[in-house]
C-alpha cells in the first residue's frame, strides 16, 4: 500500500463513529420477555439432568446465558372448562366406592360431546389446552374429561382400606390397592359419562366422540368396540399409541421410569423438568397438566443434619406399581381398533409407529391417519391447535346432523295430492 493510500485510509476511519461491541450475555429484561413470549417460541431446550432429585430445576434456574428466569406457575382450571363434577358410584364387581373427578364444559344446542381419556401417569387437564382449541373449531361442541382411578383427584375406597373417608387430600398418594384392568376402566368410562347424564339433566345423551391417549386410546376404543353406548358414539380416536410399538416400548419402560426425578422442591421445578426433558413440549399446557400430577410428601420423622429433608411434592401416581396390567392394557389394541363400530381417527407423532395389522387397515381406507411430527408423545399437549383441527374435521365427517339422507323409494312413487 502506498504513502498516499495510507493516509486516505487513516482519514475515512478517523471519521467513523465508535460503537462498543455487543455484549454476549442479553440482559435480563429482554430474557424474560422471551420467556413471557414462549407459547410462540415453542418449548425451552432440552437440558441435561442426574437422576438424584435435587436434579430438577428449581423455580428461579438460572439459564444457559447466566441470566435469571421467572417461575412457570400454574395456569387455573376453569380457564379451560366450565365446571368440575365429583361423581360418587359404587361399582358391582369389586365392592369399590368411587368417586370420580371429572371436568366438563356442557355442549350447546345439540352439539357433540368430546369425551377424552388421558394416558397412564396423567390427567383429566392433559386435555385442558386440546378442550380450548377446539372448541374455537366448533363452538357448539362440549368436552368431558375425566380422571381416571388411580389418577388425579379420583378417589377409590375398597374393603382393604378400612376406612369410609374417600375424600381428596393432596397430601395422600393415589390408592394402588384396586384394580387398574382395561375392562375395569372401560367400565368406569362408561359410568363417567353415564353419571354426567344425570347430574347435568339431560334427558338423552348427546353425540359422543370418544378421544384417548395412549392407555386411553386403548380404553376408548374396548368402550366402542362394546356397544354399551348404542348409537350415540359418532366415531373414536386414538392418540399416539399402537398395539406392536406399546408392547415394545413396555421392555423398557421401568428404565425410563427410574431416571425421572423422584420428586421436586416446588410445583413450578416440576413444570420446568417437564418442559426442558421435552417430556410436554408446550410450556402453557405444562403450566395447567403437571399440578394435577403431584402430591405432597407426607411429613417424616427428622433426619440427621447430614441427610437433606425430602422435596415437599412427588408423583401422585406410581406407575412402577401398576406394572402387571401393562401388557392387558394394549393387547389385540390394533385389532379391536378396526373391528369396533363408528368412525376411526388415529393420530401418531410419527408413521413408524404403526404395525402390520394398521397399515393394512390404512390401505383399505378403514381409519383416518393423521401424523404430527413436530410433537412428542404428549401430541395432544405439545400441538393442541393442530390435534384439535384433526378432530374438528372428524367431528364434521361423521356429524349427523349435516347428514341429508335421501327419500326413500316409497316416497317417491307415491303420488302427489
Amino acid at each position: 500500500m502506498s504513502e498516499l493510500q495510507r493516509s486516505f485510509a487513516k482519514a475515512k476511519l478517523a471519521g467513523l463513529p465508535f460503537e462498543p461491541p455487543s455484549p454476549i450475555n442479553t440482559t435480563l429484561e429482554d430474557d424474560e420477555d422471551d420467556y413471557e413470549q414462549a407459547d410462540n417460541v415453542g418449548p425451552l431446550p432440552e437440558q441435561a439432568q442426574d437422576d438424584d432429585s435435587s436434579s430438577a430445576s428449581s423455580a428461579s434456574s438460572a439459564s444457559s446465558t447466566g441470566t435469571i428466569r421467572p417461575s412457570p406457575n400454574p395456569l387455573p382450571w376453569n380457564d379451560y372448562f366450565s365446571k368440575e363434577l365429583y361423581l360418587e358410584n359404587m361399582t358391582q364387581d369389586h365392592n369399590e366406592t368411587i368417586i370420580h373427578h371429572v371436568y366438563v364444559t356442557p355442549p350447546l344446542e345439540k352439539g357433540p360431546l368430546l369425551v377424552t381419556h388421558h394416558g397412564a401417569g396423567s390427567s383429566g387437564l392433559s386435555f385442558a389446552l386440546f378442550a380450548s382449541e377446539i372448541r374455537k373449531i366448533l363452538p357448539r361442541c362440549g368436552v368431558l374429561s375425566l380422571d381416571a382411578r388411580g389418577h388425579g383427584e379420583t378417589v377409590v375406597t375398597t374393603p382393604v382400606d378400612n376406612t369410609t373417608d374417600s375424600t381428596f387430600s393432596e397430601e395422600e398418594p393415589v390408592n394402588l390397592n384396586i384394580t387398574l384392568d382395561l375392562k375395569t376402566l372401560s367400565t368406569d368410562l362408561h359410568d363417567v359419562i353415564r353419571l354426567t347424564q344425570k347430574a347435568l339433566a339431560w334427558p338423552d345423551l348427546p353425540d359422543l366422540v370418544l378421544i384417548g391417549h395412549s392407555l386411553g386410546g386403548a380404553v376408548v376404543t374396548d368402550l366402542a368396540l362394546s356397544g354399551l353406548l348404542g348409537q350415540a358414539v359418532l366415531g373414536y380416536a386414538v392418540l399416539d399409541v399402537v398395539e406392536g410399538s406399546a408392547m415394545e416400548a413396555l421392555q423398557s419402560m421401568q428404565q425410563y421410569l427410574s431416571t425421572r426425578p423422584k420428586s421436586f422442591t416446588s410445583i413450578q421445578s416440576a413444570i420446568d423438568w417437564h418442559t426442558r426433558s421435552r417430556t410436554i413440549r408446550s410450556l402453557p399446557s405444562a403450566r395447567i397438566s403437571v399440578p394435577s400430577l403431584l402430591r405432597r410428601t407426607p411429613d417424616l420423622a427428622p433426619t440427621p443434619l447430614s441427610t437433606p429433608p425430602p422435596d415437599p411434592w412427588m408423583w401422585r401416581t406410581d406407575l412402577s406399581k401398576t406394572q402387571s396390567y401393562w401388557s392387558n392394557w394394549f393387547t389385540n389394541l390394533s385389532q379391536n381398533f378396526l373391528a369396533a363400530h363408528g368412525g376411526k381417527l388415529l393420530i401418531l407423532a410419527g408413521t413408524d409407529r404403526l404395525d402390520t395389522q394398521l397399515t393394512i387397515g390404512q390401505m383399505q381406507g378403514k381409519y383416518q391417519l393423521q401424523v404430527i411430527p413436530e410433537a412428542g408423545h404428549f401430541l395432544h399437549e405439545d400441538c393442541a391447535e393442530k390435534t384439535a383441527g384433526y378432530v374438528a374435521d372428524f367431528v364434521k365427517r361423521n356429524d349427523r346432523a349435516g347428514l341429508v339422507l335421501p327419500p326413500k323409494v316409497g316416497e317417491i312413487l307415491k303420488p302427489k295430492v
